[in-house]
Parts: structure tokens; C-alpha cells; sequence
């Protein structure tokens, strides 16, 4: 399978959704959709890899699976916005090094491994 751009994917998207999909649920519907699929990545993680145990009928679920349905919903909320993804990334990258260059290397916190 050949990798993809950002910007490939929210073509992707795009068509999938005019042509599969007859069109987009409207943003606020996609909102309430997002905020569903990142509480079912959040109980995989927790359950697997958190202090929750792991109920029987969760434990088939597929992690990569729940975190592409988040990144579908995230793609479709930018397309129907006008967020260009890709612009926006490199942006957001920028952003974080200028403001966080020397921030996480001067944190005590992060110099050990994170157990107490």
C-alpha cells in the first residue's frame, strides 16, 4: 500500500464522501462522531495498556482501526472547514519548536523514565 500525504487524504476523503456517502454529516454531528471515536481509542488504552482491566468483549477490538476512524472524522471536519491539514501541520510544527526548543529539555520530569 503506497503511503499518502495529509493533503491525499482529505481528497480521499472527499470523494469517498460525494460519491459513497451522498455527503457530509453536518459539523457538529461530525463533532459529537469524533468525540465518540476518541472515547472508544481512549478505553482500548486504558483497559490495555492502562491499570483498567481488559473486559472480554474488548479485547478483540483493534486499536489502529479506532485510531483511523478518529483521523477519518478529524479529515472531514477539516474539509468541511476549509482546513488545509497539511499547511496546518507544519504550522502547528513550527509553532511548537519555536515555543518548546529547550522547554522539555529543561524538565526534570522527562529525565527519567516516568515511573515513581
Amino acid at each position: 500500500m503506497a503511503e499518502i500525504t495529509l493533503r491525499e487524504a482529505q481528497e480521499q476523503v472527499d470523494r469517498w464522501i460525494k460519491t459513497l456517502g451522498i455527503r457530509y454529516f453536518n459539523e457538529l454531528t461530525n463533532m459529537a462522531i469524533l468525540t465518540e471515536e476518541v472515547g472508544e481509542v481512549a478505553r482500548i488504552i486504558a483497559r490495555r495498556y492502562g491499570e483498567q482491566s481488559e473486559k472480554e468483549n474488548d479485547k478483540g477490538k483493534d486499536l489502529a482501526d479506532e485510531m483511523a476512524d478518529v483521523l477519518w472524522v478529524l479529515l472531514c471536519l477539516a474539509n468541511q472547514t476549509g482546513v488545509d491539514l497539511t499547511t496546518a501541520f507544519h504550522k502547528n510544527i513550527e509553532k511548537k519548536t519555536v515555543r518548546d526548543k529547550e522547554r522539555h529539555q529543561l524538565n526534570t520530569k522527562l529525565q527519567n523514565d516516568g515511573s515513581k
